[in-house]
Order: C-alpha cells, then sequence, then structure tokens
C-alpha cells in the first residue's frame, strides 16, 4: 500500500497524480498565453488588460497559479528529503531540511498570497 509521504496530499499515488495534473494545467496555460502572443500582432497593454480582465482567464491564471504551487511544493520536498535527510543522516539534517521546508512553504504561500491579490484584487 502507498503510504503518506508529504502531507500534501493523502499518499504518494496522490502526490503523484497532483504533479500530473498540475502539470498538463501549467503546459496549457503556457500554451494559451504564448499562441495569444504570437497572434495577436498589435499587442499592447489594452488587449493585454482586456483578456485578462475577463472571468475565464482569471479563473485559468488561478488554476496555474494553485498548480505552480502545488507542482514546487511536491517537486521541492522530494529534493529537500532525498538531499538532506538521505545523504546527509543524522539529527543535523533533519533540522536543515524543516528549516528549509519551512521557509520554503512560507515563501510559496506567500506568492500564492500575492498572485491571487493581483488576480482578484482583495
Amino acid at each position: 500500500m502507498v503510504t503518506a509521504v508529504t502531507s500534501f496530499g493523502r499518499s504518494g499515488l496522490y502526490d503523484w497524480l497532483i504533479q500530473r495534473v498540475s502539470a498538463v494545467v501549467l503546459a496549457a496555460y503556457t500554451l494559451f498565453v504564448a499562441g495569444f502572443i504570437v497572434l495577436t500582432p498589435d499587442l499592447t497593454f489594452a488587449v493585454w488588460s482586456d483578456l485578462y480582465s475577463t472571468l475565464c482567464m482569471r479563473v485559468f491564471s488561478l488554476a496555474a497559479l494553485l498548480s505552480i504551487a502545488a507542482h514546487a511544493w511536491i517537486g521541492l520536498w522530494a529534493v529537500l528529503t532525498d538531499y538532506l535527510t538521505n545523504r546527509m543522516m543524522g539529527a543535523k539534517a533533519t533540522v536543515l531540511r524543516l528549516v528549509a521546508q519551512g521557509v520554503l512553504g512560507l515563501v510559496t504561500m506567500t506568492y500564492t498570497v500575492w498572485g491571487v491579490e493581483i488576480l482578484w484584487g482583495f
């Protein structure tokens, strides 16, 4: 049975699924924005502003923002666990990993809240 490893999802399987779904959302968002830039010859601030003022684009941007936060958190957890715990055995490694995860979690949450504020103007 798959056991809980990141406490982000309920198990390693859920974390794997979150990684894959978030990657698809990010790829779709990137392709859409790149396509919009390429296919809009007279791209001005007004055109860009009109695009991001629509509800659909705000929701799509929010989905991309949440996807990047989830994707980054799970990826960073895996890297920190592998390199700071498994490679450097001991109590110092665990403390260093927990501090790094705390700092990176705080940064991730700050950017996510800031992004939501920018998108929705709260």
